[in-house]
């Protein structure tokens, strides 16, 4: 009798540490999605470890965790999520998670023009201070005394306007990513969800669109990017 009691210690110590050792900590690799959108900049806590990381420009992360933890998923206009690691999920250390997009209908806003609120008023900078864009801060910088000749001679000059250029298309494409959602490129403009971003960049292309970007003038940007989807669509399909 007293035989099988430590046959049977022995045995439920070795299936207790088996077990342990199954469902160690590994490194769990996972993607962050919303609509087949990749989110950039999302929080990933693990409660268990209180480990943290965030996601890249692809929506990837990488956290410590093991079966049966929870992660708390959090991100400006997403909804905040819980999820638990399954045992699929740990068993081949990767995981796609989805998030909701939190969209706030808003009571009419009455827009005081007159209110006249700005860093200038404010005393933040002079006024009649010129706003430079950082690369034209660089260029300003280089443009006088010795510095000024050496950038000139060196084809430095010439490369921060290129970079210049690039910067200006690099904020109208924010400015497209914040005035149009996803859903209407790919529901109303028939544009695949994988060329969102070339579609984008074809339409800051054209100097028209730009300006009526730069403009702020919401009904010709509209009207042009329907024309410019056509194109790039009718292109596509030839190709």
């Amino acid at each position: 009798m007293r035989n099988n009691l430590m046959v049977l210690f022995v045995f439920v110590s070795q299936f207790h540490l088996l077990n342990a050792q199954n469902n160690a900590e590994k490194n769990i690799i996972g993607t962050v999605v919303s609509d087949s959108t990749k989110l950039e900049g999302i929080s990933v806590i693990n409660c268990m470890n209180k480990m943290m990381t965030v996601t890249d420009r692809e929506g990837c992360f990488s956290i410590q965790a093991k079966e049966g933890d929870i992660l708390n998923f959090s991100g400006i206009d997403y909804k905040y999520l819980k999820r638990y690691v399954y045992k699929y999920e740990y068993s081949s250390g990767f995981m796609e998670v989805n998030m909701v997009f939190n969209s706030v209908e808003l009571n009419e806003v009455v827009i005081n023009k007159d209110a006249g609120i700005n860093a200038e008023n404010l005393g933040i900078i002079p006024h009649g201070q010129i706003k430079l864009t950082p690369q034209e801060r660089k260029l300003y910088a280089s443009s006088g005394g010795i510095l000024g000749i050496y950038s000139y001679l060196s084809g430095e000059r010439e490369m921060l306007k290129k970079n210049i250029e690039v910067e200006k298309k690099e904020l109208l494409m924010k400015k497209l990513e914040y005035l149009f959602p996803n859903k209407y490129y790919i529901k109303t403009l028939k544009i695949p969800a994988d060329l969102i971003k070339g579609f984008q960049y074809y339409c800051v292309e054209n100097s028209e669109f730009a300006k009526s970007l730069n403009g702020k003038n919401k009904s010709m940007s509209l009207f042009l990017m329907t024309n410019l989807a056509s194109v790039y669509n009718q292109k596509r399909f030839e190709n």
